[in-house]
């Protein structure tokens, strides 16, 4: 709630008093067109990033890797890409820096571990029922009748459903 807070009352302001800082040094129409040299030099970035980013997570699912890495990056282009056309110099800064490559993978690797430990530390969490009982993702919580109960005519080893072979359909083959 604060980063919100930050982000849509605290930095228009800080913006605006740097736009007319810069508008006071170097004028109000050179501050004007660094602005909108900003948005399509900018533009250009991210379309070039964003496009590359595309065809290297195409090529790994593929080869039927999952691009995790390009999903970041790609998200994080997009947040470039909305910096960028945003009128303001702070903003255009962190929107470079999310553009150029060389930042932005170092930016997207820390997310990415910043990501992964707040997953491991939250599914933590779910490692134990009440009354100290290991969790069993494959139990069914609904179902508490035990085999040899009267009504109960499975041991628990045995699903119900169909199956359709799909694998004589795949071109690509990919399923085998």
């Amino acid at each position: 709630m604060r980063f919100l807070f930050l982000l849509f009352a605290i930095l228009p302001i800080v913006e605006i008093a740097l736009l007319v800082q810069v508008g006071g040094i170097i004028g109000g129409w050179n501050t004007i067109g660094l602005v909108i040299l900003t948005a399509f030099i900018g533009a250009y970035f991210v379309k070039r990033e964003g496009i590359a980013t595309l065809q290297t997570a195409q090529t790994k699912m593929q080869r039927n890797e999952l691009p995790g890495k390009e999903m970041v990056e790609g998200l994080m282009l997009v947040v470039a890409g909305i910096l960028l056309v945003t009128p303001g110099l702070i903003t255009d800064v962190l929107g470079f820096m999310f553009a150029l490559p060389g930042s932005r993978h170092l930016i997207a690797s820390q997310l990415s571990k910043h990501m992964k430990l707040r997953v491991v530390t939250q599914a933590g969490g779910f490692n134990q029922q009440a009354g100290g009982a290991q969790y069993n993702p494959f139990e069914n919580p609904f179902n508490q009748q035990q085999s040899g109960q009267p009504g109960s005519s499975d041991n628990g080893d045995v699903f119900e459903g169909e199956f359709s072979d799909k694998t004589q359909n795949d071109a690509d083959k990919r399923l085998k």
